[in-house]
């Protein structure tokens, strides 16, 4: 497998053979983010795709699952994606799912019928950064959409059949906007109904314009037990039909995993007892954080 740059991957594709099709990210604008700067964004030839899945093609009795990487492989053009999708079909026909980050941008580009058919040929799941709620949050850490988009981006997907994993930022609006963000990031997540949510907290990247505002001083983070309230209000807030939602990333705080609506009053009022307690033990300690 021919790999370019870093290879991201969500940690439920942890066991999927990482297939790259594209370089870097299509947007590469959000302030928070320093993984793709200096990358400059490419769709990898077929030919090279051939070539690597062709490779994989010798290890197929062990591949369930295959993650198409970078970071929004969703935009490659409708004919270009199902040719890549036919590929693995051919070559690696024990494939139960495909799966790959898409932005809301990139979703909102292709129809309903453009989605139905990739879920017909295995895409089986998409990965959507919503962040937050807010809308002058989103478009202070530059994330090109509107709550609204974001919610027609989320529901075009579950609508298409394919499961829908969303992350939110905890930490993402700051000291100043906490509870706005904690509050519009409840509501959008109830609006679009995920069928996955991972709360990460925001990790200050040096590069980046975000890092940049820490310094300056523009940009202040809560503190341990602000993250911990953001989380409490985002799940107490929420009204979710079945949503699977987690915050045991290696940045958060309080690792939980929730199945949501049934287990919202159990982790609000442990969470609540924790922030009331200023109980720091049952926290992960600041040196096993990490991205």
């Amino acid at each position: 497998m021919k790999y370019e740059g870093i290879i991201i991957r969500p940690p439920s594709e942890a066991r999927s053979l990482l297939l790259q099709v594209t370089v870097g990210c299509s947007h590469n604008k959000c302030t928070f983010c320093g993984t793709y700067k200096g990358v400059r964004f490419r769709i990898k030839s077929e030919e090279e795709i051939r070539e690597d899945i062709v490779e994989a093609a010798k290890y197929k009795r062990f591949i369930r699952r295959v993650f198409l990487c970078d970071g929004d492989a969703l935009i490659i053009p409708q004919d270009r994606l199902v040719r890549i999708l036919e590929m693995i079909k051919e070559h690696l026909p024990g494939v139960e799912r495909v799966g790959l980050y898409g932005n809301a941008k990139s979703i909102l580009r292709k129809s309903d019928d453009n989605l139905m058919e990739l879920k017909s040929l295995g895409l089986g799941i998409v990965y959507l950064g919503v962040e937050t709620g807010n809308d002058e949050i989103l478009a202070a850490v530059r994330k090109g959409v509107t709550y609204d988009q974001m919610v027609e981006a989320g529901r075009k997907v579950k609508r298409a059949g394919i499961t829908l994993s969303t992350t939110i930022l905890l930490g993402i609006g700051g000291k100043e906007k906490s509870m706005d963000h904690a509050r519009d990031t409840a509501r959008i997540i109830s609006d679009i109904d995920p069928d996955f949510c991972g709360a990460l907290t925001v990790m200050l990247i040096p590069g980046t314009p975000l890092y940049q505002a820490y310094v300056d001083g523009s940009f202040v983070l809560p503190d341990t037990f602000g993250f911990l309230e953001e989380l409490g209000v985002i799940i107490g807030q929420s009204h979710l039909t079945n949503c699977f939602f987690t915050s045991n990333h290696a940045s958060n705080y309080l690792p939980l995993r929730l199945r949501l609506p049934q287990d919202k009053e159990a982790a609000t009022g442990m969470i609540k007892q924790i922030i009331e307690s200023r109980n720091d033990r049952v926290l992960r300690p600041e040196y096993l954080r990490g991205l």
